[in-house]
């Protein structure tokens, strides 16, 4: 059930966007019809893609999920190799790490935001993490299509060859001294590690940061939201490099 992509706005993003294969388009008979279903209609006719408008009796297998009449079968998501990754050309790189996010609308919205601030690459591990399945890709409102994702076996042995590739590792926790705007963001190679939704970042992962940052409480509670926290430290890295550059957006 992981090889589909479901809503109007996640399988127009995937055709528009054109990483994964489109095997079949089913729709749902009868449903009102808008410039988004018939854009999708349009560009699978004219890609050869096979499209069905079935009854709605046909969708119950996908009634969890929030599919608007419209989904896709696809290929399995390509993850791009690191290695790969640490070759392509670019004066600066800025990625998202996760250790152990795995709630998989938290996941998604990690990836869509990070996607809206630029950034490059979405590290995770293959255990312990969500991976890629239709509900990040929903969650995401199909960012999945716009970034790298790179799905690695160990995230200690990667953080020492980030490190050893000029990257500074930024870790999010919340006994940390430095609060997440102490930071200059500018100017250099970054990975900023989000932790899970219990536990946080692995002391292993902890000990390997260049920087431990923590967003300030101003009342006693427990935490934010991983995927708010990281909104929020991501896009101070934004507004530095906005301000930086003084030309705005």
């Amino acid at each position: 059930m992981n090889d589909f992509v479901f809503g109007r706005n996640n399988v127009y993003e995937l055709l528009t966007e054109g990483k994964r294969s489109v095997s079949k388009i089913i729709l749902m008979k009868g449903m009102k019809e808008n410039s988004k279903v018939s854009q999708i209609i349009d560009i699978a006719r004219n890609k050869g893609i096979i499209f069905q408008f079935l009854p709605k009796e046909k969708f119950t297998q996908f009634k969890d999920y929030s599919h608007q009449g419209v989904i896709a079968y696809v290929s399995p998501v390509k993850y791009l190799d690191f290695e790969d990754f640490l070759e392509k050309e670019k004066q600066y790189k800025k990625v998202i790490i996760t250790d152990g996010v795995e709630d998989p609308h938290n996941f998604g919205s990690i990836i869509r935001t990070a996607v809206c601030a630029g950034f490059d690459a979405i590290i995770f591990p293959s255990r312990r993490n969500a991976t890629i399945n239709a509900t990040v890709e929903k969650s995401s409102a199909g960012a999945i299509n716009h970034i790298d994702l790179i799905m690695v076996n160990s995230l200690s042995t990667i953080v020492d060859k980030l490190k050893d590739n000029n990257f500074w590792i930024i870790a999010t926790d919340i006994r940390a001294k430095d609060n997440y705007y102490d930071i200059d963001y500018c100017d250099m190679n970054f990975a900023i590690v989000m932790g899970s939704e219990k536990e946080g970042i692995s002391n292993t992962i902890l000990k390997k940061a260049d920087y431990r940052i923590k967003i300030p409480m101003l009342k006693e509670f427990d935490s934010l939201n991983v995927a708010n926290a990281a909104s929020i430290v991501i896009y101070e890295s934004v507004k530095q490099t906005v301000q930086k550059s003084g030309n705005g957006v």
